[in-house]
């Protein structure tokens, strides 16, 4: 038993080495990979259930190194597996990533966070006292906050792993089907942020702002009938 673990182990930090190397390669940008997607497509189509799973692995441990890759990957995948299975493999990956982030800077990576983003830290803390699980909904419909950093803070506060995966898998959903989508025209394509056009930005703007008013009216009410 104790081998195996080690033998995990052992993978997980290869893999996590080998990622990082190509990201500061420039080997996981998203001209190289839009480059070599005719030869990525082959691949898939030879070994569809272990190219989903390598690609889930890839993905899960490059968004919990903080690697920020996703928008390239979430496009990747759905131009190489069916719609469905792309914004499934997206979904739970991105999810499961963040939420290895949140604790690697929780129990890890606290002094850095806390030393990098001080201001951040005290505004997230105190979104979460005031809005509760609403605060970080809002952070996650938002297009603008990069999600990786959301991770970070979101580990230096009390919030736990739970709650924290389940408003995350709701909150990035929209946003993943976006880039899903647009993934199966990868190639007219040329940057990820051609993706998100100025009314895409307005709607998942808006949508964020959607579980303060929320919060808003309830308060109020509350406050209407228990004065």
């Amino acid at each position: 038993m104790r081998h195996r673990l080690l033998l995990l182990v052992l993978i997980v930090l290869i893999t996590s080495a080998s990622l990082i190397a190509l990201w500061a390669g420039g080997w996981l940008d998203f001209a190289t990979v839009k480059g070599h997607h005719k030869q990525l497509e082959a691949l898939v189509k030879t070994w569809p259930l272990p190219s989903a799973m390598v690609f889930f692995v890839c993905f899960v441990l490059a968004t919990g190194l903080s690697v920020p890759v996703a928008t390239g990957l979430s496009l990747l995948a759905g131009s190489l597996f069916g719609f469905t299975e792309a914004l499934l493999l997206v979904s739970f990956a991105s999810t499961i990533g963040a939420t290895l982030a949140m604790l690697l800077a929780r129990y890890v990576l606290r002094d850095v966070v806390e030393k990098h983003w001080p201001r951040l830290v005290a505004r997230t803390n105190r979104g979460l006292t005031r809005d509760g699980l609403l605060y970080l909904l809002a952070l996650r419909l938002a297009p603008a906050p990069p999600f990786f950093v959301v991770n970070l803070l979101m580990g230096l506060t009390r919030i736990s792993a739970r709650r924290f995966f389940i408003v995350s898998q709701l909150g990035m959903l929209p946003i993943d089907l976006v880039f899903v989508n647009a993934g199966r025209a990868l190639a007219k394509v040329d940057s990820p942020s051609d993706v998100l056009s100025t009314d895409i930005m307005l709607a998942l703007t808006l949508a964020s702002l959607l579980p303060l008013v929320l919060r808003y009216f309830i308060r109020r009410r509350l406050h209407t009938v228990m004065p």
